[in-house]
């Protein structure tokens, strides 16, 4: 089945098709660094978030390569495929400079390079924004082959995605990711959520994971209940939008996602 997949996934985009085994093979490099080098930025391996923005990319750009083929404009394709691969190149680029650096990529306004370096960051992300917004825009506006509960799996999840620049920028407003709590305090393995405090990475990460995980709920349904998928999918829909909100709400009033006392 995954062979199935993967074959199809290139056939239907090739170039985020190998962009998504180039962070696979980032990861496994900041893989074997986190094992060599002990440096740590607020308390975790240096080697942590490439490791966790690479896997992050690898699943976009292979989302993006398998949802892609169900736009009709082939320009469109185009433009929103090269798009991505741009801007997505220069963020795990610019986060793993920061990392051999022995610093933090986010928020990190220390120095003029820096600060540099962070607004390069922030101009990529606001113009991946506009390409996501692009697509988005294509799905809702029906300029694709898909209807009923795929197509709004697709929608539902592309709106998620852009909503994720709600709490994307309450994390730059701040230049902070915790809420009641210094960064860098403890927090979840891998993950790094703050088990102290809220932690806004929280609400991002389910926010902008909607995207992969509406189409494979709805996939699933219409294979075991297909006459009750269009339900299942409005109702998975409405409850995982106000999961996300409560994640933020957890935030906003500095609650832990998971306390650990």
């Amino acid at each position: 089945m995954v062979n199935r997949f993967l074959e199809e996934l290139r056939r239907r985009n090739p170039a985020l098709y190998r962009f998504g085994w180039a962070m696979l093979a980032l990861y496994v490099i900041a893989g074997v660094l986190y094992f060599i080098d002990d440096r740590m930025i607020m308390g975790v391996n240096a080697w942590v978030k490439p490791m966790k923005f690479s896997l992050s990319i690898l699943l976009y750009s292979w989302t993006f390569g398998w949802m892609l083929d169900y736009l009709k404009s082939e320009p469109a394709r185009r433009w929103i495929t090269w798009g991505a691969v741009l801007t997505m190149s220069v963020e795990i680029f610019l986060i793993c400079l920061q990392a051999a650096r022995g610093t933090t990529s986010h928020f990190n306004v220390h120095t003029a390079f820096d600060g540099a370096v962070f607004g390069i960051m922030g101009f990529f992300i606001a113009l991946n924004t506009l390409i996501n917004l692009y697509a988005a825009f294509h799905f809702v506006t029906g300029r694709t082959i898909l209807a009923g509960p795929d197509l709004l799996a697709w929608q539902a999840g592309l709106i998620l995605l852009l909503l994720g620049n709600v709490s994307g920028g309450w994390m730059v407003a701040t230049l902070a990711h915790t809420v009641g709590a210094p960064d860098g305090g403890p927090g979840l393995p891998f993950l790094n959520w703050s088990t102290v405090a809220g932690d806004i990475r929280a609400a991002h990460f389910a926010t902008l994971h909607g995207l992969q995980v509406f189409p494979l709920s709805t996939y699933v349904l219409s294979q075991l209940r297909p006459q009750q998928a269009a339900l299942g999918t409005r109702i998975l829909v409405g409850l995982y939008f106000a999961g996300c909100l409560y994640l933020h709400v957890l935030a906003w009033q500095g609650i832990p996602v998971i306390p650990i006392v």
